[in-house]
């Protein structure tokens, strides 16, 4: 399907909310939101806590912290921890955990150096992670799970699977929204947005885990580097971290990697051969954290493909 006939199946109401995003000043509007969040306002930021609350039908019973007035900023609210036993990490060695509390847009094999992003759209592995064929060469024929990420959910990030760091790259781009609008009629959405590319190395092969950056998401963070945009530039940045030793960055399965202060859009890549999504899966299926994402595929199971 093109992006015409995208297009000529849009509500009118919906298109104008396209075309918007097009021309506002996403990122300004960003920023200026995310100064306001983090900004300690008082009752006022209570009153504005207590709304979205309401607002999206937040859980607050699973939160470590439970009433508005908690919290001193909106961004302390937004990133909120949870409390002790809100969620179970899968331990299973054979197998990968959820990384967020979401729901799967698309997910699938990487195809011809393609990932879905939606009917009739694709986009490609190599802009995804900064426009280096080298960087996307270990998961050319791999797979790859998209999981957004709304207003409501637990916005920290946690690893699928136990791994060790090797690189990130921060990638300047547009400011899109990432809900499923969005994603249904901007072309190379998740290839376009600001994102932090974070590239590990397993038992079992390479993992990558996109964290895309979209309207008024105020600030993208992992835990070994802290904040990662903004401030944010014209210019891809990449870091790179040792295998082994005292400087190596691990983590075990569960452990968490990162967080988003307002919503978006997490993109998992995967090597060839190393994962099968549960069978139960696809685009829409609520996600949680912790629980059964997908099977790490057997060295048998790999003879017998071959």
């Amino acid at each position: 399907m093109s992006s015409q006939n995208h297009s000529s199946n849009t509500k009118l109401s919906d298109k104008i909310k396209i075309a918007l995003q097009y021309v506002m000043p996403k990122h300004a509007i960003s920023r200026l939101v995310g100064k306001l969040a983090a900004a300690k306002m008082g009752w006022l930021t209570t009153k504005l806590i207590d709304v979205f609350i309401k607002a999206y039908h937040i859980n607050m019973s699973e939160a470590k912290l439970k009433k508005a007035s908690d919290f001193a900023t909106f961004n302390d609210f937004f990133t909120r921890e949870l409390e002790e036993g809100a969620r179970t990490i899968d331990q299973d060695p054979t197998t990968l955990c959820y990384p967020v509390d979401g729901a799967i847009s698309q997910q699938g094999d990487i195809t011809e150096g393609k990932l879905i992003q939606a009917k009739g759209f694709d986009y490609s592995l190599t802009s995804l992670l900064g426009g280096d064929a080298r960087t996307a060469a270990p998961f050319q024929k791999g797979k790859f799970s998209c999981i957004y990420l709304a207003p409501k959910d637990y916005h920290r990030i946690h690893m699928p699977m136990a791994a060790t760091l090797r690189e990130m790259i921060y990638i300047p781009g547009e400011l899109f929204s990432v809900n499923p609008l969005t994603a249904n009629n901007v072309p190379d959405l998740f290839a376009r947005n600001e994102r932090v590319v974070t590239i590990f190395d397993t038992e079992h092969g390479a993992l990558a885990m996109v964290l895309v950056g979209a309207t008024i998401v105020a600030s993208i963070e992992t835990t070994w580097a802290g904040t990662i945009t903004p401030p944010a530039g014209k210019d891809i940045f990449r870091w790179q971290y040792p295998a082994k030793g005292v400087d190596a960055i691990t983590f075990n399965k569960g452990d968490e990697m990162g967080r988003f202060k307002l919503g978006s859009t997490v993109v998992s890549t995967f090597a060839p051969n190393m994962v099968n999504f549960s069978d139960d899966a696809g685009p829409e299926t609520v996600t949680r954290l912790g629980e059964h994402y997908a099977t790490l595929v057997t060295e048998a199971e790999t003879q017998a493909a071959k």
